[in-house]
């Protein structure tokens, strides 16, 4: 039995395509509609619009581009493996530097390969993340190789003050976690693109959260927050 003969036999593999060039979203859905079991249900154009279609339609696979304006493929990510756990998440990038590999792993990646991908090898890996196994492209997996062999270290840790969210919302239950966790790291000094890419946000998203907290705890800005935490 061939691949396209398995395919017919089994589920439609739902696919958003996230990309923020448009004719490079337009050739992978075309590539994809291609494909015996496959289905694009949706395109994405950035990690904002690629977090928000997999909240609408909870598709098996996001096919996932790294650089995109505002929120990126890592932070979008981040953000789907953790709130839609049953949605992979495959990268498919033209980087394959050792940086931006590890930040996609540590996301929540179940994939990773590069845009020299040919048809075939892009539908097997579109299959084997939907079925919960990981499949990276040759150099990825030299990279990772490498990389436990010397011992590598993950990108660090958010600062412990996210970790302090679950105390400040207790004080402040006004406050959505999320709220807690900016005002944290806005408490410890990070600059707005600091929390954004501590929490894998947008800027934009960070600046709502702390004009929604700044207004909830009645201060007109961050040295007040500030003062109220400490207080």
């Amino acid at each position: 039995m061939t691949h396209d003969d398995l395919a017919q036999t089994e589920p439609l593999i739902r696919i958003v395509v996230a990309d923020d060039q448009a004719i490079v979203r337009d050739g992978l859905v075309t590539v994809l509609r291609l494909v015996p079991g496959l289905e694009v249900v949706a395109e994405a154009a950035d990690g904002e619009e690629a977090v928000a279609r997999t909240a609408e339609l909870r598709p098996d696979v996001v096919l996932m581009d790294l650089r995109m304006p505002g929120l990126d493929g890592v932070g979008a990510t981040a953000r789907i493996t953790a709130d839609f756990p049953d949605t992979a998440v495959l990268v498919l990038t033209t980087f394959a530097d050792d940086e931006s590999i590890l930040r996609a792993l540590t996301a929540g990646a179940r994939g990773y390969l590069t845009k020299d991908a040919g048809r075939a090898e892009l539908a097997a890996a579109v299959r084997a993340v939907a079925r919960g196994q990981s499949t990276f492209a040759p150099e990825v997996s030299a990279v990772l190789v490498t990389a436990l062999s010397q011992g590598a270290a993950a990108p660090a840790d958010p600062p412990r003050a996210v970790d302090d969210a679950a105390a400040l919302q207790a004080r402040f239950p006004q406050l959505t976690r999320r709220e807690a966790e900016v005002l944290a790291l806005v408490a410890e000094g990070l600059s707005n693109g600091e929390i954004a890419a501590t929490l894998f946000l947008g800027i934009s998203t960070v600046k709502t959260h702390i004009n929604s907290l700044f207004a909830k705890l009645a201060v007109r800005d961050r040295a007040q927050a500030i003062t109220l935490v400490r207080s």
